[in-house]
């Protein structure tokens, strides 16, 4: 990070979390002047991002990370998946995805947000060529010739910022998106992810993922190491309340219910945390001399822990073209040209994963009277069909459609 921030720059990204921070990472290795805007310090621990949750890394993720060089400083935190596990309780069908029948070494690797955004921001704030205008934000942002301006509001950068891209990467939420006239569409799944970390009787490999389905909503339960499990838990807004009431043992024992033995007696339950759970879709992708990633783009249900992966990509695919144009002698990073492309080519990947993870909420919420035993034939099928199971195999470690070079373990 200069001494210096300027207030000219060729990409400024609104957002510091971790699609923001993994794209101002790829940029940084390009002769480009970049600027987060982050409205949290970076001293501070209150980084929503990089909260107490973990995220399941899918292996194209992981890819991505070594290609940047981040992996090595965070592989040794890493808890490796092997194995998914799909079932639904009460129910006969279950299906097992399998790093060894997929031919990789691990269909994905489990990490504290935490440590990976230390990483990030580590390697952001020794970065010349990148400024952390930390805390600051950008709620207004206006269009002249070939450049956009924006409003940065805080103590310390209150002011005007101008970019020739600017990057919208801040949250779901987006007010920023709002305010450049994207419009977005949000659909409440009426549930709260409670998450945690437990320590279980008997992790068996230790490299297993559970994902389960159950009558009150899908939960998880993820490798993090020396017998501990990351679980992901929903609640309907019916229950939120009471179970965040609940003390540890009796939430141990919700768990315990909902889970079952797979891995014997949950044992101690760590800081519980929460988030309500929602569906947001941009309309489109791009507006004038505006990009829009992640969260911003596509918030995600939870279930089959898409949500970082699919933005990560979103990210790897900006990056790969900005710097495509700058091989091409095109000096504008924010020409109509380049975000068409980069909207086209996010386009169907995130359809196909809004679709998969939003269906397979849909699908198992459904009354067990119902679908309750095509459900259990359907999982059954997928665990003795091979082709279907690569399918969901390919889905799962973000293999699917187009790769970036980033994705292929190339440089930008």
């Amino acid at each position: 990070m200069s001494a210096e921030p300027s207030s000219n720059y060729d990409v400024l990204i609104a957002g510091g979390g971790m699609v923001g921070a993994s794209l101002a990472c790829a940029l940084a290795q390009l002769p480009l002047r970049i600027g987060v805007v982050e409205p949290v310090p970076l001293s501070s621990g209150a980084q929503p991002s990089f909260d107490l949750r973990t995220t399941a890394l899918s292996r194209t993720s992981q890819r991505i990370l070594d290609s940047l060089g981040l992996w090595s400083e965070v592989a040794s935190r890493a808890a490796c998946i092997r194995r998914i596990h799909v079932s639904e309780q009460g129910r006969f069908g279950t299906t097992v995805i399998d790093a060894e029948q997929q031919a990789v070494p691990a269909l994905g690797y489990v990490l504290e947000n935490r440590v990976l955004g230390a990483a990030m921001w580590g390697r952001l704030e020794a970065t010349d060529n990148v400024d952390m205008l930390c805390p600051a934000t950008i709620d207004t942002a206006t269009v002249a010739d070939a450049t956009i301006t924006a409003s940065l509001g805080g103590e310390t950068f209150a002011g005007a910022a101008q970019a020739r891209l600017l990057v919208v990467a801040d949250g779901a939420g987006s007010r920023l998106r709002a305010a450049l006239g994207v419009p977005a569409q949000t659909r409440s799944y009426e549930q709260t992810a409670i998450v945690g970390t437990v320590k279980v009787a008997h992790p068996g490999d230790g490299v297993t993922a559970f994902e389960r389905f159950t009558p009150q909503g899908p939960m998880a339960m993820l490798p993090a190491g020396d017998g501990r499990y990351v679980f992901v838990l929903t609640a309907g807004e019916d229950a939120v309340a009471a179970t965040l009431a609940l003390d540890d043992g009796a939430f141990r024992d919700l768990l315990q219910a909902r889970f079952g033995f797979r891995l014997g007696r949950i044992g101690r339950v760590g800081q519980r945390g929460s988030y309500p759970l929602a569906l947001t879709c941009a309309q489109q992708l791009k507006t004038t001399r505006a990009a829009i990633v992640g969260n911003a783009a596509h918030g995600l249900h939870p279930v089959a822990g898409q949500g970082y992966n699919l933005g990560l990509r979103d990210a790897a695919t900006l990056a790969e073209l900005l710097a495509d144009n700058l091989r091409s002698g095109e000096p504008d990073p924010g020409s109509d040209t380049l975000l068409a492309e980069y909207a086209a080519w996010r386009e169907q990947d995130q359809r196909n994963v809004v679709a998969f993870t939003d269906g397979l909420v849909r699908g198992f919420e459904l009354p067990a009277q119902v679908l309750g035993s095509l459900r259990g034939l359907g999982l059954a099928a997928f665990d003795v069909l091979p082709g279907a199971k690569t399918i969901l195999a390919q889905t799962t470690m973000g293999l699917g459609g187009r790769q970036t070079r980033l994705a292929r373990g190339m440089p930008l």
